[in-house]
């Protein structure tokens, strides 16, 4: 455990006496770092009990070596050790680039199972054996894909991140994504729950607002995840309000997170809340406020990045809480020996 010692205008993280770690407990929180090496601040907010993993940015990234490096010294940062998880989704969306092979966007691999579904289905899977052979080859675990939005012309940020507008294409080529990417050691994260392709607004910087009623989502958006079901080991919650279901956004709702996914559709992956310190999420308070709505509905790993004061007000003031549950979900995306090498 860190010995940093306090100094004029140090955060309260370091002041406050932190608890014996618990070497079976992985923290709520996924942290970012700032550059390409770690500093000495960077090293005592990891080594924190509340945080249990990294997402690594373009902005970490210059080389295979050192990311090579950075990787190696982050793995024995503490134990359990830190979950090591980057957006390498393709297309607009791939963080490492130099080095690496370039992805494309999956709406194209969309147009190809147009045309053809065995070609389309065998490049899903090939892709993610790439993604996955690469990012693994850095010690990374996780992979913050696939996208199972819906591509209906409507949301910008969304676009061709999508495999397609049909729910049915969607869930067979993200089926043969994820096998790609578990077949080289790596877990897939289904995003973003349960649907964010129906909105224009971009929740990086608003609450996007979906009037639709649960049966018109379930028919449509929400129908991918739930074919999907337990194939996949995680999912990504939507900072989007879907106001005829309920008044809070999915990724701070119990009933998105305990009604419908836990009983409902019987989901016992584990449930990443999209970055808490997007726009989507300021209807919920501070940055504290929001990181305990989060954990309260259920989610088990919350994402606090691009805003280092609001991590620290996190990880000063959360709770501990039970972990039992939400840290036997997160073990199992832990990278794993390629089975396709």
């Amino acid at each position: 455990m860190s010995r940093h010692k306090p100094e004029k205008g140090d955060s309260p993280l370091f002041r406050k006496k932190r608890e014996k770690g618990d070497s079976s407990r992985i923290g709520p929180v996924m942290a970012d770092v700032g550059g390409t090496a770690l500093t000495a601040e960077d090293r005592d907010v990891l080594r924190h009990p509340r945080v249990g993993g990294l997402i690594l940015f373009a902005r970490n990234y210059s080389d295979p070596k050192q990311l090579k490096a950075l990787c190696g010294e982050l793995h024995k940062l503490k134990r359990p050790r830190l979950l090591l998880a980057v957006d390498h989704e393709g297309g607009r969306v791939q963080r490492f680039r130099v080095g690496f092979t370039r992805v494309p966007a999956m709406g194209s691999i969309g147009a190809l199972y147009d045309e053809d579904r065995r070609k389309g289905l065998a490049e899903a899977r090939r892709w993610g054996r790439i993604i996955g052979r690469e990012l693994g080859a850095f010690g990374i675990d996780l992979c913050f894909a696939p996208v199972l939005d819906r591509d209906i012309g409507r949301s910008k940020v969304i676009g061709d991140r999508a495999f397609s507008a049909d729910p049915a294409a969607i869930a067979a080529l993200a089926r043969a994504f994820c096998r790609g990417l578990k077949g080289a050691g790596l877990a897939a994260t289904g995003k973003h729950f349960p649907g964010h392709g129906a909105v224009a607004a971009d929740s990086h910087h608003e609450l996007p607002v979906d009037r639709r009623s649960f049966d018109a989502i379930a028919a449509t958006d929400l129908a991918p995840f739930a074919e999907l079901g337990s194939e996949l080991p995680s999912l990504m919650l939507a900072h989007v309000r879907y106001s005829a279901v309920d008044s809070a956004p999915a990724s701070l709702s119990r009933h998105w997170i305990q009604d419908v996914l836990r009983r409902r559709m019987k989901y016992d992956g584990a449930l990443f809340c999209d970055d808490l310190s997007m726009g989507g999420a300021a209807v919920a308070g501070g940055p504290l406020e929001r990181a305990q709505l989060a954990l309260e509905a259920g989610c088990d790993m919350l994402l606090v990045c691009n805003d280092r004061p609001g991590l620290l007000k996190v990880l000063g003031g959360l709770e501990p809480g039970a972990r039992g549950a939400a840290s036997r979900r997160l073990r199992r995306l832990y990278r794993r020996r390629a089975r396709n090498p």
